[in-house]
């Protein structure tokens, strides 16, 4: 890979307009979304169900099916855009070059086939080695996760697997060809904080020794704390604010940024009501003109019925408000 090539951004999504046709109207589940991916960085994507967060990594993937299609904008991996890719191109580099991990491991793996069958096979699509050294690969990656007795949990079935362990082999085959891209949708919410602790971490050490790219996808606030390098806050569909994942935590500069970060139990004194984010996400089939978050915003003056822009307040800090959080402790 030549030296140009190394200073490209792995994944640079730019502009992205994902719409969903249906019958009560257009439901714009992406808008204007623009952010890239460096190699062996982690980028956390954060917000509310509903808030665009999976479309996006779908939309990436060339995954998202009718009625939705995306409109606008480009999604370029190493410099090439995917959108200008046929299915047959994009079907080489999933699983390959780019990897998606879901939130349901049975989304990956094939109930009526042995964990060695899936990831055998898995291999063989892609490269042009024997089944030895395919089965050795798969062998491998088990192991990575940590997975003990790889060998033998070969020839299980993934019914023999616990939920912890079934998402283990996903990320297993996720990683089977070592791809330069990783998106992760969710895939640690079901688990109890033990085995989620273990994935988050096995998961950060597979990026790390081998320069992947990883978005990770979650509604949850700690989980991005201790795995992502840089975060971005998505709400009803627009990125409000990103920056280095302490920077942001820290030092929110979005309204509400900073009301999600208020509203996790940790950080109410003991005895206290929750503090809570006032009214509900907008629908999106049915967004306001201007910023959807202005009804439940505290900030909001006449200016935010027009649509904010995104803008670098600080140094490797933007953020889409005209009305930003006070930025004086801001590093």
């Amino acid at each position: 890979m030549t030296s140009a090539a190394n200073d490209l951004p792995t994944l640079e999504v730019r502009n992205l307009e994902t719409h969903f046709f249906t019958r009560a109207g257009v439901l714009r589940a992406v808008n204007d979304v623009s952010f890239s991916v460096k190699r062996g960085e982690i980028m956390g994507l954060v917000g509310e169900s509903g808030s665009g967060k999976s479309v996006t990594g779908f939309s990436i993937m060339g995954m998202v099916d009718a009625p939705g299609r995306i409109v606008g904008g480009e999604v370029r991996f190493q410099g090439q855009d995917l959108r200008q890719l046929d299915e047959s191109a994009m079907r080489d580099l999933r699983g390959n070059r780019i990897a998606m991990i879901f939130q349901d491991p049975m989304m990956t793996l094939n109930p009526v086939l042995r964990i060695e069958t899936q990831m055998v096979e898995s291999v063989l699509a892609h490269d042009k080695v024997d089944r030895a050294e395919a089965r050795r690969r798969a062998v491998e990656a088990l192991g990575l996760v940590g997975i003990s007795s790889p060998e033998e949990r070969l020839r299980a079935y993934p019914h023999q697997f616990s939920g912890g362990m079934r998402q283990r082999v996903a990320i297993a085959i996720a990683m089977l060809h070592k791809p330069e891209l990783i998106i992760a949708d969710e895939p640690t919410t079901a688990l109890d904080v033990t085995i989620q602790a273990q994935i988050l971490h096995e998961a950060q050490k597979l990026c790390r020794r081998y320069d992947t790219a990883m978005i990770w996808i979650t509604h949850d606030l700690s989980v991005v704390a201790g795995l992502a390098d840089r975060v971005c806050v998505m709400y009803a569909g627009q990125l409000v604010e990103g920056g280095q994942v302490d920077a942001v935590l820290d030092h929110p500069l979005h309204p509400y940024t900073a009301g999600l970060i208020g509203s996790v139990p940790s950080q109410n004194m003991r005895g206290r009501r929750l503090t809570q984010i006032p009214g509900m996400t907008p629908s999106l089939l049915r967004l306001p003109k201007g910023c959807p978050f202005q009804a439940r915003c505290d900030r909001a003056h006449d200016d935010c019925a027009q649509v904010p822009v995104s803008r670098e307040l600080i140094p490797g800090r933007w953020v889409r408000c005209f009305y930003p959080c006070e930025t004086e402790a801001v590093p």
